[in-house]
């Protein structure tokens, strides 16, 4: 699998929203559910088992989380940080670089 930008890979494992235009006014509709079924089960089931530790954590993305989970029902806060793991993962296997979690930009929705 080489894709070009972290967009397009989530993408192609169904972990974000379709959208379609029409009119210059962009509608989010539901996660396509594309690619490899087997990989994002295993996303969102890792995202769904590390959601109660990574909510308590006082860290940018525990306090993301917890914003989140104020907003949003809590399956579509699990497939937001399965998708969040998978840019993680993508970035790291494309530059060929270990992840350090105190490195890097502050974390954004």
């Amino acid at each position: 699998m080489v894709k070009r930008s972290d967009g397009r890979a989530m993408c192609w494992l169904g972990l974000v929203p379709k959208q379609m235009t029409t009119g210059g006014k962009p509608r989010l509709l539901g996660i396509t559910k594309r690619g490899n079924i087997y990989l994002r089960m295993l996303l969102i089931h890792g995202a769904r088992a590390a959601l109660p530790s990574f909510s308590k954590q006082e860290t940018p993305l525990g306090d993301w989380l917890r914003g989140l989970l104020s907003r949003a029902h809590r399956n579509v806060v699990i497939v937001a940080l399965a998708a969040k793991l998978a840019r993680i993962a993508w970035a790291t296997l494309r530059r060929g670089v270990s992840f350090e979690p105190g490195k890097g930009t502050l974390m954004t929705a």
